[in-house]
Protein backbone atom coordinates (compact mmCIF):
# COMPACT_ATOMS: atom_id res chain seq x y z
CA UNK A 1 0.00 0.00 0.00
CA UNK A 2 1.42 3.40 -1.03
CA UNK A 3 -0.10 6.95 -0.62
CA UNK A 4 0.75 9.83 -0.28
CA UNK A 5 -0.88 13.78 0.09
CA UNK A 6 0.82 16.82 -0.45
CA UNK A 7 -1.00 20.14 0.31
CA UNK A 8 1.25 23.13 -0.79
CA UNK A 9 4.41 21.26 -0.25
CA UNK A 10 3.59 20.94 3.54
CA UNK A 11 2.94 17.51 4.43
CA UNK A 12 -0.01 15.93 5.48
CA UNK A 13 -1.33 12.23 6.90
CA UNK A 14 -1.05 9.56 3.75
CA UNK A 15 -4.64 8.08 3.24
CA UNK A 16 -4.73 4.58 2.89
CA UNK A 17 -5.24 2.45 -0.05
CA UNK A 18 -6.31 -1.45 1.10
CA UNK A 19 -6.16 -4.27 -1.70
CA UNK A 20 -4.46 -8.18 -2.42
CA UNK A 21 -0.42 -8.33 -2.19
CA UNK A 22 2.31 -6.78 -1.21
CA UNK A 23 3.16 -2.91 -0.76
CA UNK A 24 5.68 -1.16 -2.14
CA UNK A 25 7.92 1.95 -1.32
CA UNK A 26 8.50 4.17 -4.07
CA UNK A 27 9.63 8.03 -3.57
CA UNK A 28 8.98 9.56 -6.79
CA UNK A 29 8.63 12.96 -5.65
CA UNK A 30 6.08 12.17 -2.98
CA UNK A 31 7.02 13.87 0.35
CA UNK A 32 5.17 10.35 2.44
CA UNK A 33 5.40 6.63 1.55
CA UNK A 34 3.75 3.80 3.48
CA UNK A 35 4.12 0.05 3.39
CA UNK A 36 3.58 -3.18 5.04
CA UNK A 37 4.13 -6.72 4.00
CA UNK A 38 0.64 -7.15 3.27
CA UNK A 39 -2.30 -5.55 3.83
CA UNK A 40 -4.25 -6.80 6.24
CA UNK A 41 -6.82 -5.54 8.07
CA UNK A 42 -7.96 -6.13 11.39
CA UNK A 43 -12.10 -6.53 12.08
CA UNK A 44 -13.45 -3.68 13.80
CA UNK A 45 -14.23 -5.59 16.75
CA UNK A 46 -10.56 -5.39 17.50
CA UNK A 47 -10.75 -2.28 19.18
CA UNK A 48 -7.96 -0.20 17.61
CA UNK A 49 -7.56 3.32 16.85
CA UNK A 50 -8.64 2.95 12.68
CA UNK A 51 -6.41 4.00 10.02
CA UNK A 52 -3.28 6.26 10.92
CA UNK A 53 -1.94 7.81 13.86
CA UNK A 54 -4.70 10.40 14.39
CA UNK A 55 -7.60 8.07 15.23
CA UNK A 56 -8.75 7.62 19.02
CA UNK A 57 -5.58 7.03 20.57
CA UNK A 58 -5.01 10.81 19.74
CA UNK A 59 -1.95 12.60 17.47
CA UNK A 60 1.36 12.33 19.44
CA UNK A 61 2.75 15.37 20.90
CA UNK A 62 5.04 17.54 18.42
CA UNK A 63 3.43 16.50 15.15
CA UNK A 64 0.79 18.81 13.24
CA UNK A 65 -1.92 17.86 11.28
CA UNK A 66 -2.67 20.80 9.77
CA UNK A 67 0.47 21.73 7.83
CA UNK A 68 2.19 24.54 10.00
CA UNK A 69 5.31 25.65 9.63
CA UNK A 70 8.04 23.63 9.42
CA UNK A 71 10.11 23.23 12.71
CA UNK A 72 13.64 23.55 12.60
CA UNK A 73 17.12 21.90 14.07
CA UNK A 74 20.27 23.82 14.35
CA UNK A 75 23.43 22.34 13.84
CA UNK A 76 26.84 23.70 15.09
CA UNK A 77 30.10 22.22 14.24
CA UNK A 78 31.90 21.46 17.82
CA UNK A 79 35.37 23.74 18.15
CA UNK A 80 37.46 22.08 18.70
CA UNK A 81 36.60 18.41 17.56
CA UNK A 82 36.09 16.33 19.93
CA UNK A 83 39.19 13.80 20.10
CA UNK A 84 39.38 10.72 18.24
CA UNK A 85 38.72 8.31 20.81
CA UNK A 86 35.00 9.76 21.76
CA UNK A 87 32.42 7.17 21.58
CA UNK A 88 30.27 10.27 19.22
CA UNK A 89 32.69 9.31 16.24
CA UNK A 90 31.54 5.94 16.11
CA UNK A 91 34.15 4.34 14.15
CA UNK A 92 34.58 7.76 11.62
CA UNK A 93 37.37 9.96 11.59
CA UNK A 94 37.83 14.16 10.74
CA UNK A 95 38.81 12.75 7.36
CA UNK A 96 35.10 11.74 6.73
CA UNK A 97 33.13 14.83 8.04
CA UNK A 98 32.25 16.59 11.22
CA UNK A 99 30.43 16.26 14.85
CA UNK A 100 27.74 18.88 15.38
CA UNK A 101 25.70 19.44 18.13
CA UNK A 102 22.36 19.45 16.53
CA UNK A 103 19.09 21.25 18.82
CA UNK A 104 15.78 21.14 17.79
CA UNK A 105 12.93 23.18 19.49
CA UNK A 106 9.75 21.86 18.40
CA UNK A 107 10.70 18.56 20.54
CA UNK A 108 13.83 19.41 22.61
CA UNK A 109 16.11 17.06 21.18
CA UNK A 110 19.72 17.83 22.03
CA UNK A 111 22.70 16.04 21.34
CA UNK A 112 25.89 15.18 19.02
CA UNK A 113 25.93 13.72 15.58
CA UNK A 114 27.78 13.48 12.50
CA UNK A 115 27.65 15.33 8.97
CA UNK A 116 30.00 13.60 6.65
CA UNK A 117 32.08 15.92 4.30
CA UNK A 118 29.90 17.65 1.78
CA UNK A 119 26.90 16.06 3.56
CA UNK A 120 25.33 20.17 3.17
CA UNK A 121 26.06 23.55 5.31
CA UNK A 122 25.00 23.05 8.72
CA UNK A 123 21.96 25.41 8.52
CA UNK A 124 18.86 25.44 9.88
CA UNK A 125 17.70 21.64 9.06
CA UNK A 126 14.24 20.33 9.52
CA UNK A 127 13.85 18.48 13.02
CA UNK A 128 14.17 14.80 11.60
CA UNK A 129 11.87 13.54 15.21
CA UNK A 130 8.83 15.88 13.64
CA UNK A 131 9.03 13.71 10.63
CA UNK A 132 9.40 10.81 12.18
CA UNK A 133 6.41 11.54 13.70
CA UNK A 134 4.64 12.23 10.45
CA UNK A 135 5.52 9.19 9.32
CA UNK A 136 4.22 7.38 12.11
CA UNK A 137 1.31 9.72 11.35
CA UNK A 138 0.82 7.85 8.01
CA UNK A 139 0.95 4.07 9.28
CA UNK A 140 -2.11 2.48 10.55
CA UNK A 141 -1.02 1.10 13.86
CA UNK A 142 -4.05 -1.14 15.33
CA UNK A 143 -4.74 -2.20 19.06
CA UNK A 144 -3.79 -6.01 19.45
CA UNK A 145 -5.96 -8.54 17.59
CA UNK A 146 -6.79 -10.60 20.69
CA UNK A 147 -7.51 -13.80 20.02
CA UNK A 148 -7.73 -15.18 23.77
CA UNK A 149 -9.83 -14.53 26.34
CA UNK A 150 -12.41 -15.13 23.95
CA UNK A 151 -15.84 -13.27 25.34
CA UNK A 152 -17.88 -16.43 24.33
CA UNK A 153 -15.47 -18.48 26.66
CA UNK A 154 -16.01 -19.71 29.92
CA UNK A 155 -12.76 -19.81 32.45
CA UNK A 156 -12.27 -21.20 35.54
CA UNK A 157 -10.97 -19.65 39.02
CA UNK A 158 -7.55 -20.97 39.39
CA UNK A 159 -6.90 -22.25 36.23
CA UNK A 160 -4.27 -20.79 34.38
CA UNK A 161 -5.48 -18.97 31.69
CA UNK A 162 -3.54 -18.65 28.28
CA UNK A 163 -3.34 -15.03 26.73
CA UNK A 164 -2.41 -14.35 23.31
CA UNK A 165 -2.45 -12.03 20.04
CA UNK A 166 -3.00 -12.70 16.40
CA UNK A 167 -0.07 -11.04 14.23
CA UNK A 168 -0.65 -8.94 11.26
CA UNK A 169 1.25 -5.80 9.72
CA UNK A 170 -1.62 -3.31 11.30
CA UNK A 171 -1.36 -5.21 14.77
CA UNK A 172 2.10 -6.42 14.99
CA UNK A 173 3.99 -4.42 12.40
CA UNK A 174 6.91 -3.97 11.06
CA UNK A 175 4.79 -1.17 9.30
CA UNK A 176 7.66 1.41 7.14
CA UNK A 177 6.94 4.80 6.19
CA UNK A 178 9.24 7.54 4.56
CA UNK A 179 8.54 11.34 5.00
CA UNK A 180 10.33 13.90 3.33
CA UNK A 181 10.93 17.90 3.86
CA UNK A 182 13.71 20.14 3.34
CA UNK A 183 15.92 17.99 1.55
CA UNK A 184 15.61 15.49 4.46
CA UNK A 185 14.17 11.71 4.43
CA UNK A 186 13.42 10.04 7.55
CA UNK A 187 12.28 6.42 7.34
CA UNK A 188 10.32 5.10 10.24
CA UNK A 189 10.01 1.01 11.21
CA UNK A 190 7.06 0.33 13.70
CA UNK A 191 6.81 -2.64 15.36
CA UNK A 192 5.33 -4.10 18.78
CA UNK A 193 7.99 -4.60 21.95
CA UNK A 194 5.49 -5.64 24.61
CA UNK A 195 2.08 -6.42 25.09
CA UNK A 196 0.06 -4.94 28.99
CA UNK A 197 -2.56 -7.13 29.50
CA UNK A 198 -4.90 -5.15 31.97
CA UNK A 199 -6.89 -8.36 33.41
CA UNK A 200 -9.83 -6.57 35.14
CA UNK A 201 -9.11 -7.56 38.62
CA UNK A 202 -6.95 -4.80 39.40
CA UNK A 203 -4.02 -6.98 38.04
CA UNK A 204 -1.76 -6.12 34.85
CA UNK A 205 0.45 -8.66 32.88
CA UNK A 206 3.19 -7.39 30.29
CA UNK A 207 4.37 -9.85 27.94
CA UNK A 208 7.45 -9.35 25.80
CA UNK A 209 5.91 -11.09 22.49
CA UNK A 210 2.19 -11.91 21.12
CA UNK A 211 1.79 -14.81 23.91
CA UNK A 212 1.38 -18.95 22.86
CA UNK A 213 -1.52 -20.10 21.86
CA UNK A 214 -2.96 -23.20 23.66
CA UNK A 215 -3.61 -26.18 22.49
CA UNK A 216 -4.93 -29.66 24.23
CA UNK A 217 -2.00 -31.26 24.51
CA UNK A 218 -1.00 -28.89 26.96
CA UNK A 219 -3.36 -29.92 29.75
CA UNK A 220 -3.34 -27.22 32.82
CA UNK A 221 0.00 -26.51 32.44
CA UNK A 222 0.64 -22.41 32.59
CA UNK A 223 1.44 -20.31 29.60
CA UNK A 224 5.65 -20.05 28.87
CA UNK A 225 5.20 -16.56 28.44
CA UNK A 226 1.85 -14.62 28.97
CA UNK A 227 -0.83 -16.11 31.58
CA UNK A 228 -3.03 -15.56 34.45
CA UNK A 229 -5.21 -17.11 37.07
CA UNK A 230 -7.78 -15.32 38.25
CA UNK A 231 -8.70 -15.80 42.11
CA UNK A 232 -12.33 -14.75 42.33
CA UNK A 233 -15.41 -15.53 39.57
CA UNK A 234 -16.25 -12.45 37.60
CA UNK A 235 -20.30 -12.91 38.51
CA UNK A 236 -20.00 -9.68 40.78
CA UNK A 237 -18.82 -7.62 37.99
CA UNK A 238 -20.92 -5.64 35.28
CA UNK A 239 -22.27 -7.98 32.79
CA UNK A 240 -20.98 -11.18 35.20
CA UNK A 241 -17.59 -10.65 33.16
CA UNK A 242 -14.24 -8.93 33.71
CA UNK A 243 -13.58 -6.15 31.45
CA UNK A 244 -9.99 -6.16 30.17
CA UNK A 245 -7.64 -4.18 28.20
CA UNK A 246 -4.80 -5.21 25.74
CA UNK A 247 -2.67 -2.33 25.01
CA UNK A 248 0.89 -2.87 22.55
CA UNK A 249 3.62 -0.37 22.79
CA UNK A 250 4.69 0.28 19.32
CA UNK A 251 8.33 0.84 18.75
CA UNK A 252 9.31 3.05 16.08
CA UNK A 253 12.44 3.22 15.35
CA UNK A 254 14.00 6.41 12.53
CA UNK A 255 16.74 6.94 10.86
CA UNK A 256 18.04 10.40 8.64
CA UNK A 257 20.40 9.44 6.86
CA UNK A 258 21.90 12.88 5.25
CA UNK A 259 22.32 13.88 8.63
CA UNK A 260 23.53 10.89 10.45
CA UNK A 261 20.55 11.22 12.58
CA UNK A 262 18.49 8.57 14.15
CA UNK A 263 15.96 7.53 17.13
CA UNK A 264 13.52 5.72 18.69
CA UNK A 265 9.84 7.01 19.22
CA UNK A 266 6.72 5.00 20.75
CA UNK A 267 3.45 4.74 20.40
CA UNK A 268 0.52 2.56 22.30
CA UNK A 269 -2.94 1.14 20.80
CA UNK A 270 -5.52 -0.64 23.19
CA UNK A 271 -8.01 -3.16 22.22
CA UNK A 272 -10.59 -3.63 24.85
CA UNK A 273 -11.97 -7.77 26.11
CA UNK A 274 -14.09 -9.37 28.32
CA UNK A 275 -13.90 -12.91 30.28
CA UNK A 276 -16.08 -14.23 31.81
CA UNK A 277 -14.91 -16.62 35.00
CA UNK A 278 -16.81 -19.38 37.27
CA UNK A 279 -16.27 -21.27 40.13
CA UNK A 280 -16.46 -24.93 39.79
CA UNK A 281 -18.05 -26.32 42.89
CA UNK A 282 -16.48 -29.66 43.86
CA UNK A 283 -18.78 -32.41 45.60
CA UNK A 284 -16.77 -34.44 48.52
Amino acid sequence: MVAAVVLSGILAPAAHADGPGGGVCDNSGLLVTVCASDSTTAPSAGGGSGSGSGGTAGTPAGTSSGGSAKPACTYVRLEPQPPAGNLAWEGKTAEDGALYQVECPATGRVGVTFIPTGGGAPAPRIDPEVLARRAVDSMRLDGPLVVSPRAAGRYVVGMPMWMWASRSPTTYGPVTASATAGGVTVTATARVSSIRWDMGDGTTVTCAGPGTPYDATQGKAPSPDCGHRYKAPSTAQKGGAYAGRATATWTVEWTAPALGDAGTLTETRATPFTVRVVEVQVLN
